[in-house]
């Protein structure tokens, strides 16, 4: 089977190819990334107008199964990952039950063969059951497939128990993907502490409940040598942590979400649920510096924490609302609206953060076009205006607070291993 790709604007930080090029692709594989490729194809794609880049890769997304399939299954998450040009996501272990030992990975891999449309990487829990109290079986999971470890959801507050997995974590070459909240101060906070807080009458989420975690996440990496990755970080202080771990060499990464990127404490409706996330939506200061960051490359990665739930259950009051929100297929536009097209960050840059740098990252041999590697293959039209639709989701979660916001770009085609598993 060959596809050709014609007419496409290929940005592919790897080769450092930026340009006009036409792909031909020879069963699961890249053969040729040329210009003006002449071959016959079995299947033709016009991506005139539009980008081609590596697939997209996410490495924070709750698929929900086992134990919450009515939020959302492998099956309809990876379709949500597909719709919105993800080739390959990392799913949380906080499932039920928890991912945390090596055969609830062979589950979630041999469900994964059967259901997703895409490649799926499990993480694992760092303790039985998330409790925070005993070492999950790291090594076991190791050889089973996981990715990395992560307490997502919760916080090892034990930080002698969380340096020994870091130290676990290094000898099987696995990410520690840190959740960084501190539980002692985060009370019963539902949204940022702030004035809008105080005027809707609602717990307050302060900013060290972040930056406090995350320093001591950064302390322990420095002394164990662990790969430490920052998850959907929302505060300045957490940022600039990050970047004087990079100046000191610590071996860290750090991801931010569209919605910390994009919204802020003062967009929060106290009687819309989906503004509710974990970390909460912060305060201008904080929007301002995360998208210098991104500038400056000092974030290495755009992650979605896609964190699918059912209607009934946001449908309720703010306090009593579980936390997060969808943000697979919304993700590409609300980028390019955002950060592309207001030049705080280039196509190639955003490139770089949603493909390139988490296969780094992840030490896949992915996050490339070329010539040999697996057609993992995402086309995107910047241009396309369209409105945020949450009724049009593929994912069971509609918990999204971008429902009839006006974006541009959208997803036209996304390929795994040479086959196309989502065409608009």
């Amino acid at each position: 089977m060959k596809t050709l790709i014609k007419n496409g604007h290929v940005i592919d930080p790897a080769t450092h190819k930026e340009g006009a090029y036409d792909i031909l692709i020879e069963g699961d594989k890249i053969a040729k990334v040329e210009k003006n490729i002449q071959e016959e194809a079995d299947k033709v794609i016009d991506a005139n107008n539009a980008w081609v880049v590596p697939g997209l890769i996410d490495m924070h997304v709750h698929l929900r199964e086992p134990g919450f399939e009515h939020k959302e299954t492998i099956k309809t998450g990876s379709k949500s990952g597909a719709k919105g040009g993800f080739t390959t996501i990392c799913t949380m272990p906080n499932t039920n039950p928890i991912i945390d030992n090596e055969y609830m990975v062979e589950y979630l891999n041999l469900k994964a063969s059967r259901d997703s449309a895409i490649n799926i990487l499990p993480i694992g829990s760092v303790t039985k059951g998330q409790k925070g109290e005993e070492l999950a079986n790291i090594g076991n999971m190791a050889k089973a497939g996981i990715c990395g470890i992560s307490e997502d959801g919760h916080t090892v507050m034990n930080a002698g128990i969380y340096k020994k997995a870091m130290t676990y974590s290094k000898m099987f070459d696995l990410i520690v993907f840190a959740h960084c909240e501190d539980k002692d101060l985060v009370g019963k906070g539902v949204m940022n502490a702030g004035d809008k807080a105080l005027s809707l009458g609602l717990a307050g989420i302060s900013n060290d409940v972040e930056d406090v975690i995350t320093s001591r996440d950064i302390i322990l990496a420095r002394q164990t040598g662990t790969k430490l990755h920052l998850c959907h970080i929302s505060t300045k202080g957490s940022l600039k942590l990050l970047e004087r771990a990079k100046e000191d060499k610590i071996d860290v990464t750090g991801e931010v979400c569209p919605h910390h990127f994009i919204l802020t404490d003062e967009d929060v409706d106290g009687f819309d649920t989906n503004y509710k996330m974990n970390p909460p939506l912060r305060s201008k200061v904080d929007v301002e510096a995360l998208k210098e960051g991104l500038k400056k490359d000092i974030i290495d990665i755009i992650a979605t924490d896609h964190a699918p739930h059912h209607y009934d259950e946001k449908n309720t009051t703010f306090d009593e609302a579980p936390f997060g929100i969808v943000g697979l297929e919304t993700a590409v536009p609300l980028t390019i609206t955002a950060l592309v097209n207001k030049g705080i960050i280039t196509p190639k840059q955003m490139v770089e953060k949603m493909s390139y740098n988490p296969a780094k990252r992840l030490g896949l041999d992915k996050g490339s076009l070329a010539e040999g590697k697996t057609a993992d293959i995402t086309i995107i039209n910047p241009n396309k205006k369209h409105t945020i639709d949450v009724n049009t989701f593929v994912s069971k979660g509609k918990n999204s607070p971008f429902h009839n916001y006006e974006v541009r770009g959208m997803v036209t085609h996304t390929m795994v291993s040479g086959k196309v598993v989502f065409e608009s």
